[in-house]
């Protein structure tokens, strides 16, 4: 039996429905019913900041392109000479080297700092600490006067007699000095960030895998850091970066990478600025490519984690002009609209 409540109550929800005639399509609509036109609502605000934001950016380009401080003719006058390109080429072979020898050994030390072994766990923490705790200049210049403490180095029965040494001066020079204190630099930052990588995966895989009988370094090997990837890859890019921009120090080195190959023109030519900005052209260019290669690198690792993979700049682009066709087709079509069917 229906109370009368539930009567008012449904009478109240069949009123605010909207009756069938009023719906598209419908057979008793007329020609003159149509649905309301939705207008999209307008962003004053973010328009006029917009508007702003390019009028500076346009005033910042015209002042750096009109100003002859910078000389841009003496730029393209050097920006492909030998020196400058040799210089570039150790930059970029420094870039790499320290990044692969980084990880190599940071990968090992973020493996101690999570092993329940307590020497081994402190030894690792003891050397991220230390190498985190030392401005990168300081180390540099420490292993470039490391001959002051140790004259020679030599290979021998520990706290026993050495068979053979060798005199640190004629061991180390510039650039074996700046890979060596580059390299033991990113290990310390490579070990945070592998480490931070590893926790990142749920503890339910290392589970499953003990489960059926996989060993951990074949776990660790082909199930966590597989999945670690989708973390390390976005730190480890931006290392890649600063890595490359962080080899410009090691021109205190006289090591003849990108900056000290045009600190070695300008001091001839005194032409210091646009000098400068050939190696910041350089730098801009190399590291636009790199950013373009991790996007490409995280979208790899990203296959895992959602079904729709994120579109890519030139997928963006695409969808882009199709919406400006159509809106253009649309903008060109003819009105015709057809007539509505009254006689069923």
């Amino acid at each position: 039996m229906v109370s009368p409540s539930e009567i008012t109550v449904s009478s109240r929800v069949s009123a605010a429905l909207p009756h069938p005639s009023h719906l598209k399509g419908s057979s008793s609509q007329g020609p003159g019913d149509e649905l309301p036109h939705i207008v999209p609502r307008r962003h004053v605000g973010r328009w006029l900041t917009a508007t702003a934001a390019l009028l500076v950016f346009a005033m910042v380009v015209n002042s750096v392109v009109r100003n002859r401080a910078f000389q841009w003719d003496v730029v393209g006058r050097y920006f492909t000479t030998a020196a400058v390109l040799d210089g570039l080429l150790l930059t970029l072979w420094l870039t790499g080297v320290v990044m692969v020898l980084g990880f190599l050994l940071g990968t090992p030390l973020a493996v101690m700092r999570l092993s329940a072994n307590p020497v081994l766990r402190t030894l690792s923490w003891g050397y991220v600490w230390i190498f985190r705790s030392t401005p990168l200049l300081v180390q540099l210049l420490f292993w470039f006067n490391i001959g002051a403490l140790y004259p020679t180095l030599g290979l021998g029965i520990p706290f026993g007699p050495q068979l053979v040494t060798v005199k640190t001066v004629n061991l180390l020079g510039p650039t074996l000095t700046a890979v060596i204190g580059l390299t033991l630099h990113e290990a310390a930052y490579a070990a945070e960030v592998v480490r931070g990588g590893i926790l990142s995966v749920d503890s339910g895989q290392t589970e499953a895998a003990q489960a059926l009988g996989i060993g951990r370094r074949r776990t660790l090997r082909r199930i966590v850091i597989p999945q670690a990837m989708r973390s390390i890859v976005p730190t480890a890019g931006n290392m890649l970066i600063g890595t490359l921009k962080g080899t410009s120090i090691v021109s205190v080195l006289a090591v003849h990478d990108l900056l000290y190959s045009v600190q070695l023109v300008y001091n001839q030519t005194y032409q210091v600025v646009p000098l400068l900005m050939v190696a910041t052209l350089w730098y801009i260019a190399v590291t636009t490519v790199l950013s373009a290669g991790q996007f490409y690198v995280e979208r790899h690792y990203a296959r895992g984690s959602s079904r729709t993979l994120p579109p890519t700049p030139l997928q963006r682009l695409r969808v882009r002009l199709a919406a400006l066709r159509a809106q253009l087709a649309r903008a060109t079509a003819p009105d015709a609209r057809p007539a509505a069917d009254g006689g069923r």
